[in-house]
């Protein structure tokens, strides 16, 4: 199945994407609610859904204006350093342990929405990056059993800025700024990818400008060895967010310049089989402004 979570006349809901259409399942069954979170963690929810889409009424996908696919995660993970050439053309040596990170609720949003430069920096970059749902907590998974411990597959853009990325040794500043996370729009559950989403093309663009070509197949530590790892030393809870680290390419490691985002830019993200995660670029003021103006 292939999720969006998006905006209603009447509320935030789920849809089933169909093709060019979308299906609003929480019209169909009140139960699924405004986001992910109950088809994550009912048993049996999705099954029962799923039998009354075919003839339900539809609305183009076009006109559904997504929203995060899990309104209030409670842990946001990322990987940093899981492609080698990545990790060459930072200037790291290759770890035998993934470097992990979190991002706050406020630095995340949903794709579409705009992604801001910040005014005490230009050095907006962009990662491309695979981001896992967790379906069925736990602690102490092991790697065998991991990937039966996922809901989904989405599109996250990590975008971080550099400069304070690189304040201290801890990743905390640059990787947190407000509205610089965006995530989907859509979820594909694990039937719809190859086993733990490896061996797809993932890429980064802004209009016919190619950023970054790789597939999930080159990463270092693979989903079921992320999850695993984790788990060593935190519980986790349905609805958690994992990302996967980003492959090489980024704007920081261009020669002989760096290629930073600039306002008026869009960039997209896609995932081969999962879709296009799109954020127009803007300045902090700028925003502000538009939500000053709503």
């Amino acid at each position: 199945m292939k999720y969006l979570v998006g905006a209603t006349p009447d509320g935030t809901a789920v849809f089933a994407v169909t093709g060019e259409n979308a299906v609003n399942l929480t019209a169909l069954d009140p139960a699924i609610g405004p986001d992910l979170m109950a088809l994550i963690t009912t048993p049996g929810l999705a099954d029962a859904v799923a039998g009354k889409i075919e003839g339900a009424p539809s609305v183009p996908l076009a006109s559904v204006t997504p929203a995060l696919p899990v309104a209030e995660p409670g842990t946001i993970i990322c990987l940093g350093l899981n492609y080698t050439d990545h990790i060459k053309e930072g200037g790291y040596e290759i770890p035998d342990y993934p470097a992990l990170f979190m991002r706050g609720k406020n630095s995340i949003m949903a794709a579409g929405a705009p992604l801001v430069r910040p005014e005490c920096s230009d050095k907006l970059d962009y990662e491309a990056e695979l981001m896992l749902i967790v379906g069925k907590g736990g602690r102490h998974i092991s790697e065998a059993n991991a990937l039966d411990h996922v809901f989904g597959y989405t599109v996250f853009n990590d975008g971080s800025v550099r400069d304070y990325q690189r304040k201290t040794h801890q990743w905390t500043p640059g990787k947190n700024f407000d509205n610089t996370g965006a995530i989907g729009p859509f979820v594909v559950t694990p039937d719809e990818v190859p086993a733990g989403a490896a061996g797809l093309k993932i890429e980064s663009r802004v209009g016919d400008e190619i950023l970054q070509s790789s597939n999930t197949g080159n990463m270092i530590w693979s989903v079921a060895q992320t999850i695993a790892t984790i788990s060593e030393y935190t519980t986790l809870e349905p609805g958690d967010l994992i990302a996967m680290g980003t492959p090489p390419g980024v704007g920081h490691a261009k020669k002989p310049n760096p290629r930073w985002l600039k306002p008026g830019e869009v960039v997209d993200i896609e995932i081969e089989g999962i879709g296009i995660c799109s954020s127009p670029i803007v300045d902090e003021k700028d925003f502000v402004a538009s939500v000053a103006a709503e």
